[in-house]
């Protein structure tokens, strides 16, 4: 289940990687205002994981219990509420875009391309949403080639339109959200009518008691969630404090973030497969086999993304020159490049025990993991080295911030599995 989701996943931030290389060389304010889009874009994928979680969750439970008619009707009720939590946050996010630019320190050249890319890269976010949310239907029943292959295809469909729509058409940044729109808008025409011929998504959603399954949704759908809008909020506080060093290291700073979103795609894809495995072995009782199973992607993790951290710190200088020519930029991101990859391993351990507390029903443990992880070890560590050593250190704070969080993340996992285990079987 892992593979599929693995190459599908890694084509997405391959896709947003191509964004910031083909944007970077229209200049040093197109890269800055999509470095300002990169929080904001991790509060709406917040929301939409959120309820991808319960989702997967409610569903394969619901489909063990042999009860598949259930499990079709919550599929649409998940498409139907998905679809109006994002129109009101993507809204909300159009009427409040000055105060969030203000907010997170956006200087008044860049407010003008900010506004030319604002709208579209919005109604981008809602058509990705859309598209997760059938991914979700399809990993709930145990499908992962069908999200992973149209992750695939939307992906390299991105990258083939986004120099046509940015330079050939001359529509500059826009074009880079009016090629994502496209590409997601083909995925949704493929996935939707999909699902409706399995049957796996219906719309008489009077006759799966709305109010009961929407209780049952939030029960693991609002802790996961909270958890998921967290690193976005973090998110901008980190670029407000990168903001304090000027342009320059907020475009550093937002292509840092996407090289970091691209080299923990292996985790991502764990984060997306392991669950049902868990859920599975919880249900049969087999604690012992868990911790096995997470035993191993704990070591296969810090092994790989170790790996990761080196080929960045090696080749640092040649990548900041290939996502951008600017002079002032380039050398910020080789310097990110330099530090903040080595603590990606402890990075993935947080990730992965956050979606393996979920997947245990430890909704509010893996809550405090995702708190504790941003607002206990991150920020502060940033705050503290950017006082410290300015840019340099705020980079230097981050990996910090990632070793400690990474270790507390593994301590707070094992306390609850002992807990567990003391529980009498359900």
């Amino acid at each position: 289940m892992t593979w599929p989701m693995l190459f599908g996943v890694l084509s997405l931030m391959t896709f947003q990687l191509a964004d910031s290389a083909f944007v970077g060389q229209l200049g040093q304010e197109p890269l800055a205002a999509l470095g300002f889009t990169v929080p904001m874009q991790q509060l709406i994928s917040g929301m939409y994981v959120g309820l991808g979680i319960a989702t997967t969750a409610i569903i394969s439970r619901t489909l063990g219990s042999g009860d598949e008619t259930r499990a079709h009707r919550l599929g649409g009720l998940v498409i139907t509420v998905g679809a109006a939590l994002a129109f009101l946050l993507v809204t909300g996010l159009w009427l409040l875009q000055e105060q969030i630019m203000t907010l997170l320190g956006a200087e008044q050249a860049l407010l003008p391309v900010i506004r030319s890319y604002w709208a579209p890269w919005l109604v981008a976010a809602w058509t990705g949403a859309m598209l997760y949310f059938g991914y979700a239907v399809c990993r709930s029943h145990g499908d992962t080639k069908l999200p992973g292959y149209l992750m695939i295809a939307t992906s390299l469909l991105n990258i083939a339109l986004d120099p046509l729509y940015i330079f050939v058409f001359g529509w500059g940044l826009p074009g880079a959200a009016w090629a994502t729109i496209t590409a997601f808008t083909i995925g949704a025409l493929i996935v939707f009518p999909t699902l409706l011929r399995r049957g796996w998504i219906r719309f008489d959603l009077k006759q799966v008691r709305p109010v009961r399954s929407l209780r049952q949704l939030n029960s693991i759908m609002a802790p996961a969630m909270i958890s998921q809008l967290m690193p976005p909020f973090a998110s901008m506080l980190a670029t407000a404090l990168a903001a304090g060093f000027g342009s320059a290291a907020v475009a550093a700073w937002g292509l840092g973030t996407r090289l970091e979103f691209f080299s923990i795609v292996v985790v991502l894809a764990l984060t997306m497969s392991m669950p049902p495995m868990i859920g599975r072995l919880l249900g049969a009782g087999e604690l012992g086999q868990i911790q096995r199973l997470v035993g191993i992607a704990v070591r296969f993790i810090l092994g790989w993304q170790l790996f990761i951290g080196l080929v960045w710190l090696a080749s640092s200088g040649l990548v900041s020159r290939i996502f951008t020519q600017d002079p002032q930029v380039a050398p910020v991101v080789a310097n990110y490049l330099v530090r903040v990859p080595l603590s990606y391993g402890p990075l993935g351990i947080c990730m992965l025990m956050v979606s393996t507390c979920n997947a245990l029903g430890m909704s509010l443990r893996a809550l405090l993991i995702s708190t504790l992880r941003l607002f206990a070890c991150y920020l502060p560590m940033l705050w503290v080295g950017s006082q410290l050593g300015g840019l340099t250190g705020l980079m230097t704070g981050a990996l910090a911030g990632n070793l400690l969080a990474g270790t507390m993340a593994w301590l707070v996992y094992r306390r609850g599995m002992r807990r567990l285990e003391k529980q009498p079987a359900a």
